[in-house]
């Protein structure tokens, strides 16, 4: 008999316990929704929400500030029209000329990463050398790109007339030129925030490596090919994704720069999709824009997915 009190009575407080500790669990994950809860409001609201409003608005002709009542649906029509749209389509042909951006961003951040993290002194210096352009105002720093490549006036131009240079380039002015200046504007930006987070990766590799290719007489060069390189390849994709998306999202440069021109040969997708939406004022097909490229950048942001595979070693 008073056995089974003692087991009644345990099973009493082993239910009260764990009816306490499922109420703890309970609070616990309220208070852990509470804390993420900011987090995703703001994903829905700022993210999500728009791309299924400019995914319904990309099939109607829409001015927002005629309201609501004002939509049209014309299905398909947009996404026909962008097809023969000349100024769209060469704004694509820029984008994918920009992505070339990516890869020579890498190449130089990484070997300034090899010489400061192994032969100089000062290290911390030229990081933040390096990375000064990075957190520097994009518009400031296109104001003074501007007047660096000034066709007549500009310091670059004054210096090859000097030089003897009769003709020189129009830089900025120039529709064969206008967009590699951009480019370099762009890497010069980049260098040092990939140039960070490529040193941050050359302190994970293991310092045995080196001292076993120098013993078996690997140049320095054999060792950042086999070694480096291949150690790196995680933090080199991550880059890569990073960096090709950040091209399609190039706006702030292209619109302090040169404004898309001239004659257009600078103009992006994002820019352009900023002309037709705010200056335009034809949501409709400019969401319709933005369903493309949220498209491709998914397209080729699988491409890298997929191919990493292949070369990257974890």
């Amino acid at each position: 008999m008073a056995n089974n009190t003692h087991t009644h009575s345990s099973t009493l407080s082993n239910a009260k316990v764990k009816r306490r500790s499922s109420i703890a669990q309970i609070r616990e994950d309220l208070i852990g929704y509470a804390f993420v809860a900011p987090m995703v409001l703001g994903l829905f609201v700022f993210t999500l929400f728009p791309i299924i409003a400019s995914f319904f608005l990309s099939f109607t002709d829409w001015n927002f500030v005629a309201g609501f009542s004002k939509v049209k649906f014309l299905g398909l029509d947009n996404f026909i029209k962008l097809v023969h749209d000349s100024v769209f389509l060469l704004s694509l042909k820029n984008n994918m000329i920009l992505m070339i951006v990516v890869p020579l961003t890498l190449i130089i951040s990484l070997l300034l990463a090899v010489v400061i993290d192994k032969k100089i002194y000062l290290k911390d210096f030229f990081k933040v050398i390096y990375f000064i352009p990075y957190i520097s105002s994009v518009v400031a720093v296109a104001i003074v790109f501007q007047v660096l490549f000034h066709p007549t006036y500009g310091p670059l131009n004054q210096i090859l007339m000097d030089l003897g240079v009769a003709n020189p380039p129009k830089w900025l002015a120039d529709p064969d030129v206008a967009l590699y200046c951009v480019m370099g504007l762009m890497i010069w930006i980049s260098i040092g925030y990939n140039m960070i987070i490529f040193m941050a990766g050359l302190q994970s590799i293991p310092k045995d490596l080196y001292e076993a290719a120098d013993i078996d007489g690997a140049s320095k060069f054999r060792q950042l090919m086999s070694i480096t390189v291949p150690l790196l390849s995680p933090t080199t994709f991550f880059l890569l994704v990073t960096g090709i998306i950040g091209t399609f999202k190039a706006f702030d440069v292209i619109s302090v720069l040169t404004g898309g021109g001239p004659a257009n040969s600078t103009t992006v997708v994002v820019y352009r999709l900023y002309e037709t939406a705010f200056v335009n004022l034809q949501s409709g097909y400019a969401s319709a824009m933005a369903i493309v490229l949220l498209l491709l950048v998914l397209l080729i942001t699988l491409v890298q997915w997929l191919g990493q595979r292949r070369w990257v070693n974890y």
